[in-house]
Parts: C-alpha cells; sequence; structure tokens
C-alpha cells in the first residue's frame, strides 16, 4: 500500500461561515481547528495545507460553561520586570472578543510554521458583518 500525498492542483480550498452565537467556545474552537486542517477531506496530509478558510461572526456571543467566564484569564508577558498582565475573560470579552477565539484555536494547531500559516486562513469579526462576500463562503450550522 502507497500513502498518496496530494499534489498542489489537487487541493481545493473553500471558504465556510461560521456563527459563534450562543456556541461553546471549546467545542467550536475544534471545528474551526479541524476545517483549517484538512482533517475533513479524503487526502488529508499532516504536512500540508490542505484546508480551508474560516470566517467566523459574532465573535463577541460566544459563551463558556461552568465557573469558566469568572475564572479563565488570558496571560500575557513582555519580557520586562513588571510586564506580567492577567486579563479575565469578562474584560477580553468586551475589549477584543476577537482574541478569544484566535487564541483558543491557535492552541490547537501545530506549533510550528504550518501552524502559523493556518492560523492566517482564519477571518475573526465581532459583529455580523464581514467583508468576504465575494468569496461565497459556504455557511456551517
Amino acid at each position: 500500500m502507497k500513502t498518496l500525498t496530494p499534489k498542489q492542483d489537487q487541493i481545493k480550498q473553500d471558504w465556510y461561515l461560521i456563527d459563534a452565537e450562543g456556541q461553546t467556545l471549546g467545542r467550536l474552537s475544534t471545528k474551526i481547528a479541524g476545517l483549517l486542517r484538512g482533517k475533513h477531506k479524503p487526502y488529508f496530509a499532516p504536512h500540508l495545507d490542505t484546508g480551508d478558510y474560516v470566517i467566523v461572526i459574532n465573535a463577541e456571543k460566544v459563551h463558556l460553561t461552568g465557573n469558566k467566564e469568572l475564572q479563565k484569564t488570558y496571560k500575557t508577558y513582555s519580557g520586562y520586570p513588571g510586564g506580567y498582565k492577567e486579563i479575565p475573560f469578562a474584560r477580553m470579552q468586551g475589549k477584543k472578543p476577537e482574541e478569544i477565539i484566535i487564541k483558543a484555536v491557535k492552541g490547537m494547531l501545530p506549533k510550528n510554521p504550518l501552524g502559523r500559516q493556518l492560523l492566517t486562513k482564519l477571518k475573526v469579526y465581532a459583529g455580523e458583518k464581514h467583508p468576504h462576500e465575494a468569496q461565497k463562503p459556504q455557511v456551517i450550522s
């Protein structure tokens, strides 16, 4: 049995639109990460970019289960003394709701150049509007 690697002209990349309103962050992120990697395709190869483009709207309306809305924090460190910051989920959802989904999906992608390339195909918007109507994205519920 030979393992078939898809050629560049065989890889077809589609656009998908996902509405995050009322969805759980972790379950939504795993679905997005799978679409970005191309795991739903019959010619998936872990070392190639076979995935699709994903547009996420209503990022501000995503929710967490249990007490995570009160307990979850996002940590950053600048490398300087006193440069450590912890931002609670509620404040992050108010200021930068797109970052919540981007950080969750980034943690589920490979930590290498391929993972960084896949993350560029994720487009997240806080509200209903997005500038990708020309690509005719398929709606995923």
